[in-house]
């Protein structure tokens, strides 16, 4: 019998490849995307799938977009991966996803810096929020126990709450949301500014331009991987640059026409009060 000592060697020699094998799957390099056929993007919300005679509605954010967008000139599926605040850096760094692409607060921004390499896109906002003219609501105190209406995805879910006492009500898309304050089932609505301030100048939204200023809070969409995978980095920053200056006010027009019509055609009651 051989002494055991003798295939020690062999052993680490297996268990090396193993895990340089097991390190190199976690990797994101285009050429692995691109064999995969598939783009895993983590996102804070996925959007339930389509069903085919329902209601077609527009998303809260700009993150669905842009993968998309991303997906299709590499030529690949997407695949969104819905990730929290609690998992996001885990299925990152064991390669779940390929990327995040995430609103970030300054402070999240901050926070995840620690563990991944972050590439800021053009598209910054904050919140805005916006009642009837007619409104009782004069200061922010008077927010306390009213009813503020939210889209699922918005990073500013959570933080009506907890700023100033307000009562959310969370829709599933920004249409749904709109369509409740226009109806009186809400007093105000949050959403992005960079939209709401155009969305606010079309003639059926004059008489809901009441507004007050909220507590700062920007947010930047921003893609986030791991610091190994720089081909993806300098990827990500090609497309940053190609998209330029005019990418975002296109696609911010049509968010803006597309959630003001599915509000239209889902208005069948007049404006309350």
């Amino acid at each position: 019998m051989k002494p055991l000592s003798r295939f020690l060697p062999l052993a680490a020699i297996i268990l090396s490849l193993v895990c340089a094998l097991q390190g190199s799957a976690g990797a994101a390099s285009l050429q692995q995307i691109r064999q995969r056929g598939t783009l895993l993007v983590g996102v804070s919300h996925v959007a339930p799938p389509y069903v085919a005679g329902a209601k077609y509605r527009t998303q809260e954010s700009f993150d669905q977009t842009v993968a998309e967008d991303l997906a299709q000139r590499l030529g690949v599926r997407l695949k969104m991966v819905a990730v929290t605040v609690q998992n996001r850096r885990q299925a990152l760094a064991q390669g779940q996803v390929d990327l995040l692409l995430l609103n970030l607060p300054d402070a999240e921004a901050a926070a995840l810096r620690a563990s991944a390499s972050l590439l800021p896109t053009a598209y910054q906002a904050g919140p805005k929020l916006i009642m009837r003219s007619d409104t009782d609501i004069k200061r922010l105190a008077q927010l306390k126990g009213r009813s503020i209406c939210l889209a699922q995805g918005s990073v500013f879910v959570g933080t009506m709450a907890a700023n100033y006492s307000a009562r959310e009500k969370i829709y599933p898309a920004p249409a749904d949301a709109l369509l409740a304050l226009r109806t009186g089932a809400c007093d105000a609505a949050v959403h992005d500014d960079v939209v709401l301030n155009d969305m606010l100048a079309l003639p059926e939204w004059k008489k809901f331009s009441a507004g007050l200023p909220l507590k700062a809070m920007p947010v930047r969409l921003t893609f986030a991987l791991r610091p190994e995978d720089s081909g993806l980095g300098a990827y990500l920053q090609q497309v940053n640059r190609e998209w330029g200056s005019s990418y975002w006010p296109v696609q911010q027009k049509k968010w803006i026409n597309d959630v003001a019509f599915e509000v239209y055609l889902d208005q069948n009651v007049p404006d309350c009060h």
